[in-house]
C-alpha cells in the first residue's frame, strides 16, 4: 500500500530545481506554468538565492511545481493514498485529481501572495522544539502566547507566533525540549495571524469547480479521508489559518495498512518524520532524478495499481 506526500513550506533549497528541469520537456512545462501565474519559477529554483526563496509568495508556488513535476517524472503512478504537509495540501489534491495543475498552481500562486499579505501585518514566525513531551510542550507555548502550529508527530511540534515570543521560547523552553530551530518561514502560518487570507483564499476558490478525489486523500486538518472535491477545497482554504495535524495522518496512514511512503520534490522532512512515528513502512524522499529509478522499483512492489 502505496502512499504519496508532497512537503510544505520550508523544504525549499537555493536551487534545487535544476536537475529536474533537464528532463525531457520539463523545462517547456514549468516555463508554461510560470507565465500561466506570473510567475518565474525558472528562476526561482535554480538561480535564486535563500532569502528569495524564502519570501511566501515565491516558495508556495515552487514547492506545489516542483512537487507535481516531480511525480510526473515518476511515470503513470497510481498511489494508494495522498497527502500534504501545509502547502504540500495543494499539491496532493492535484495528485488526487481534484484541481488540475493550472488550477493548483493558480490557486497556491493567490494563498501565497494572501499569507505574504497577512504576514506583513505583524513581525512573526514559526520554530520547530527538538525532544520533549507534546502535552507538556503545548501546555507551555499557550503560557507564551504562542500556538502549536505543526504537530508532526515522532514527537514534533512547530510554534508559531510573534519573533518576540519565539525569542521567549528560545530563551524558556518547554522541559525536555533540547533546541528550538527557526524555520525558513516569513510567518506565523496555520495561526489566528493567517485569518485576513482566509477569506481572499474562499474568493479565489469560487472559481475552482474541483473534482472528487480518485484515490484516498488524507486531510492534514484531522488526518481524515475526504471522498468529497468540494470539501477537500473547503479544507484548503480554512487550512491556512488551523494548525497542521501530521501526526494524525501518519496515524490514518498506519490505519490503512501503508507499506511505503515516497516524498515528492524537495523531499525529506516528511520521510524523516515517517521513519521515526512509522516503524517498517519503507520510505523514499524525491531529492533529484538519481531518485527516480529506486522510487519505481517501489512503486512496482508496493502500488495495489
Amino acid at each position: 500500500m502505496l502512499v504519496l506526500v508532497a512537503p510544505g513550506q520550508g523544504a525549499q533549497t537555493p536551487g534545487f530545481l535544476t536537475p529536474w528541469l533537464e528532463l525531457p520537456g520539463a523545462a517547456d512545462r514549468v516555463a508554461a506554468w510560470s507565465d500561466a501565474i506570473g510567475l518565474d519559477l525558472v528562476h526561482y529554483g535554480t538561480q535564486a538565492d535563500a532569502d528569495a526563496i524564502r519570501d511566501t509568495a515565491v516558495a508556495q508556488p515552487l514547492l506545489v511545481a516542483a512537487g507535481i513535476l516531480s511525480a510526473a517524472a515518476l511515470g503513470d503512478v497510481a498511489p494508494d493514498a495522498v497527502a500534504g504537509h501545509s502547502v504540500g495540501e495543494i499539491t496532493a489534491a492535484a495528485f488526487a485529481g481534484v484541481l488540475s495543475d493550472t488550477a493548483a498552481l493558480s490557486l497556491v500562486r493567490k494563498r501565497g501572495l494572501a499569507m505574504a499579505e497577512a504576514a506583513a501585518i505583524t513581525a512573526t514566525g514559526m520554530s520547530a522544539l527538538l525532544g520533549g513531551d507534546p502535552e507538556v510542550s503545548a501546555a507551555h507555548l499557550k503560557k507564551l502566547g504562542l500556538t502549536p502550529a505543526n504537530v508532526n508527530g515522532a514527537g514534533q511540534i512547530v510554534a508559531a507566533g510573534t519573533l518576540e515570543q519565539l525569542a521567549e521560547l528560545n530563551e524558556n523552553k518547554p522541559e525536555g525540549v533540547r533546541k528550538v530551530v527557526p524555520l525558513k518561514v516569513a510567518g506565523a502560518f496555520h495561526t489566528h495571524h493567517m485569518a485576513p487570507a482566509v477569506d481572499k483564499l474562499a474568493e479565489a476558490a469560487k472559481a475552482i469547480e474541483p473534482a472528487d478525489p480518485k484515490v484516498t486523500y488524507v486531510s492534514n486538518k484531522d488526518g481524515r479521508t475526504v471522498a468529497s472535491g468540494g470539501e477537500v477545497l473547503e479544507r484548503l482554504v480554512g487550512q491556512v489559518a488551523n494548525p497542521v495535524r501530521w501526526d494524525l495522518c501518519m496515524e490514518t496512514f498506519r490505519e490503512l495498512g501503508a507499506t511505503a511512503l515516497i516524498e515528492v520534490c524537495p523531499g525529506g522532512t516528511l520521510t524523516g518524520l515517517a521513519k521515526r512515528a512509522l516503524p517498517g513502512v519503507k520510505t523514499l524522499a524525491l531529492k533529484t532524478p538519481d531518485d527516480l529509478d529506486a522510487a519505481r522499483a517501489l512503486i512496482a512492489e508496493h502500488a495495489h495499481a
